[in-house]
């Protein structure tokens, strides 16, 4: 689950092909719905657009063989800026529709909620 910290970005994801299960975990400190997930399947089968706000981590795992996602953000990604949350991380709870994922080690090692300093998380004000 991916964000920035000091320049968070909001994000547009459509498929253009294939099918993926996209999720947003909120990580806005003052919002009331901080630390909940929500998902949904996008598919080129039946186009639809997810919209994520600043502050909102995302993450999404692919449902076929071959996929091609478009991004529209709503300002530039900086590598240095960027901050992680664990994808299955157990606090959160996401219902992953996947029993057995490929992950990479960077995505593995990062921390669970619970453990993120505050100051690591998106600095947004609602």
């Amino acid at each position: 689950m991916h964000y920035q910290i000091t320049k968070p970005q909001g994000q547009m994801i459509s498929v253009l092909r294939g099918k993926i299960f996209d999720v947003g975990v909120d990580l806005r400190k003052n919002s009331p719905a901080f630390g909940q997930w929500c998902g949904v399947e996008l598919s080129s089968d039946y186009p639809q657009q997810l919209f994520l706000p600043m502050g909102v981590a995302h993450g999404f795992c692919t449902l076929g063989d071959e996929n091609e996602l478009y991004y529209k953000c709503t300002g530039y990604y900086d590598a240095h800026d960027e901050g992680g949350l664990l994808w299955n991380d157990p606090s959160i709870n996401i219902q992953w529709p996947v029993t057995d994922p490929l992950t990479n080690e960077r995505d593995n090692a990062f921390l669970p909620l619970s453990d993120i300093p505050a100051w690591r998380l998106p600095q947004v004000s609602l």
